[in-house]
Parts: C-alpha cells; sequence; structure tokens
C-alpha cells in the first residue's frame, strides 16, 4: 500500500476549495469511499540495458555460426544436403500437385513417394506451389497455400514418414518456397 504523506499548506487550500463545491451523495445505501489524498504512482523503472555485444575490430574474422535455423534436424550427410540446398543436385523425379484438392494431391503423393522409393530414387522434388494471397488469421499470419502448408506435415507421418529422411525447402532454381525437395531413404 502507497505510504500517505501530509499536504502542503498550498495543496491543503485548493483541496479545500475543491471539496467545498461537492454535494453529497444522500442516496440510503450509497458507500462513499474517502478520496485518496495522493494517488498512489509506481516508481519508474529505469530502462534494461542494452545487450553487452563482443568487441569487433576491423579485418577481424567473425566468430562461425553455431544455431541452425528452426528446422527440421538435419538427418543426411553434411555435405549432401549443403548442397541439395544450393541447388546443386537435381532431382531424380518431380511431381506438381497444382490444381488439385487435398485428397488428390495426399493420395498422389503417397504413391509418388512410395513409387520414387521403390525404384531406388533418393532426391525428388515435390510442387505445391505458393498458393493464393490469403486472408490475414487471428494470429497475423497469412493464409493462403493450402498444399504448401500441408506437404510438409504429411511427410512426416505415416506411410510415407518412414521413406522420408529430409524434407527441405527447394532452392530458387527449382521453385523455392513452391516447392519441397524430398531425400529419401534407401530401401
Amino acid at each position: 500500500m502507497a505510504r500517505r504523506r501530509d499536504l502542503h499548506p498550498e495543496e491543503q487550500a485548493l483541496w479545500q476549495a475543491v471539496a467545498s463545491t461537492v454535494t453529497p451523495n444522500t442516496r440510503r445505501h450509497a458507500k462513499v469511499a474517502p478520496p485518496a489524498l495522493t494517488p498512489a504512482i509506481p516508481p519508474i523503472q529505469p530502462p534494461p540495458a542494452p545487450p553487452q555485444l563482443p568487441v569487433f575490430r576491423l579485418g577481424e574474422k567473425s566468430p562461425p555460426k553455431t544455431a541452425r535455423p528452426a528446422e527440421s534436424p538435419l538427418r543426411m550427410d553434411a555435405k549432401t544436403h549443403a548442397r541439395m540446398t544450393r541447388g546443386k543436385l537435381a532431382p531424380e523425379a518431380r511431381i506438381d500437385l497444382h490444381g488439385m484438392t487435398l485428397a488428390e494431391a495426399h493420395g498422389e503423393l503417397i504413391h509418388f513417394i512410395l513409387g520414387a522409393q521403390e525404384n531406388g530414387l533418393r532426391l525428388v522434388l515435390v510442387i505445391t506451389g505458393k498458393g493464393k494471397p490469403g486472408r490475414v488469421d487471428d494470429h497475423s499470419h497469412r493464409q493462403g497455400g493450402v498444399l504448401r502448408q500441408q506437404v510438409p506435415h504429411w511427410l512426416h507421418l505415416p506411410p510415407l514418414g518412414l521413406a522420408v529422411q529430409q524434407v527441405v525447402e527447394a532452392h530458387l532454381r527449382h521453385g523455392g518456397s513452391g516447392a519441397v525437395y524430398v531425400y529419401l531413404r534407401r530401401r
């Protein structure tokens, strides 16, 4: 609770002038709270100090990045993964899911992925399209591209989850954010 202090003489005179202009509430059951003499003001906190950055001198090498982006964990050879994400590996097969409904696309994707694994393929391209820019939902995320959102989930669920080793967004030359590379496990 806030500590009360005594009013200065000029504050006391001002309070008396204001109080004399007020008419009391005459309702029977009205409870009148005594006026607070001073409002409770929380103490002002100084802003937090900015984070301290390490000293960097001109010509010095930057420290290596230790954290990977928030993607799925790497489950394949790092060198092959790097070549794949730079678009240096050519997909051995591709499927385009444009214009399909979710049910049609799911069935086609299962058939395509399991068939590709059966034929000994390792890298395939699944083109979902970017989708139309939709409305903004309640959490300020742009909606659009239902296939683009669903295909990565399908690739991790059975029966495809057992065949898929890694799913990565495709390089710009293979479709960019409208396609994904699917690296398959060996039979």
